[in-house]
């Protein structure tokens, strides 16, 4: 069975740019000097028996340091990555302004072979881009999401 992770991608209409999206920089050493396809849609692993709306909801607050806004959320569909990890991925449009982003943090061994356990944000940073910015930012295996709301967008 892949592992399944949900999430969430806000999305807004600006006169000047069009679409805009809400996505987070990874954190870690790994990506810490990284921009290009180092950004992701605020997303967590959820189990089998777990309703994906609510998961993705818990792992957004996780991740942004504040709840979702309230908002009419949408299944925008299920995105398979070359990893065979699927990602169930709901959107809403809304004007995110969270003023700061405090991600929770995970556990790593850092440097490497050091001994030294340090605790490092999930997400170090987040913020709107338009779909150009997006597609520059976002890891390969989440641009697939980007079509998938430029359609959706278009319907509405």
């Amino acid at each position: 069975m892949p592992v399944r992770s949900a999430g969430i991608l806000l999305y807004r209409r600006d006169s000047a740019a069009g679409l805009e999206v809400w996505i987070g920089h990874m954190g870690g050493p790994f990506w810490a000097r990284k921009d290009a396809h180092a950004w992701s849609i605020p997303k967590g692993e959820y189990t089998p028996d777990e309703d994906p709306l609510a998961a993705a909801l818990r792992e957004f607050a996780e991740e942004m340091g504040t709840d979702a806004p309230d908002a009419e959320y949408r299944l925008l569909g299920e995105f398979r990555q070359s990893s065979g990890k699927i990602i169930t991925v709901f959107v809403a449009e809304h004007d995110f302004n969270p003023g700061i982003v405090a991600s929770n943090t995970f556990p790593l061994e850092w440097p490497r072979g050091s001994g030294t356990i340090r605790d490092f944000p999930e997400i170090d940073d987040a913020r709107w881009f338009s779909l150009e910015e997006a597609r520059l930012k976002l890891v390969k295996g989440q641009l697939q999401v980007l079509d998938a709301l430029v359609e959706l967008a278009r319907l509405d």
